[in-house]
């Protein structure tokens, strides 16, 4: 019985980690398509290191994404207006639920107004 408790554990415990979402390889992240929630920086992260080890500037075209490889270039649309932005993906983030990225100020500010706070954004990486 011990046995067969064990393995039950081992199997579940293999079977989370092969569902668990890594990082996408720079070559599948060509293409790659997601819908969702976009927001932007607080003023508090200005010139704070960032997970790619850059210092964040609230001036650059820059995002965060969760799984996107740093580097990435990624097309950002908001769905309302039409009005889209290419940023440079050199951050993780957001780990907010319904947001699949977060932009410097002033790429947010290409797209949308930044009293609206979060905007519906399509996105698609270039390169």
């Amino acid at each position: 019985m011990r046995t067969i408790s064990i393995l039950s554990w081992v199997i579940s415990s293999l079977v989370l980690t092969a569902c668990a979402s890594g990082p996408i390889s720079r070559s599948d992240s060509v293409g790659f398509e997601e819908s969702g929630g976009a927001s932007y920086y607080a003023m508090k992260y200005q010139g704070r290191k960032t997970a790619s080890g850059e210092l964040f500037d609230q001036k650059a075209m820059t995002a965060a994404h969760k799984r996107l490889p740093f580097g990435s270039r990624v097309k950002v649309t908001n769905v309302q207006n039409g009005k889209s932005v290419v940023v440079r993906v050199n951050d993780r983030g957001p780990f907010v639920r319904g947001r699949i990225i977060d932009l410097s100020k002033s790429a947010f500010q290409r797209i949308a107004n930044t009293r609206e706070g979060v905007v519906e954004v399509d996105i698609e990486v270039l390169n």
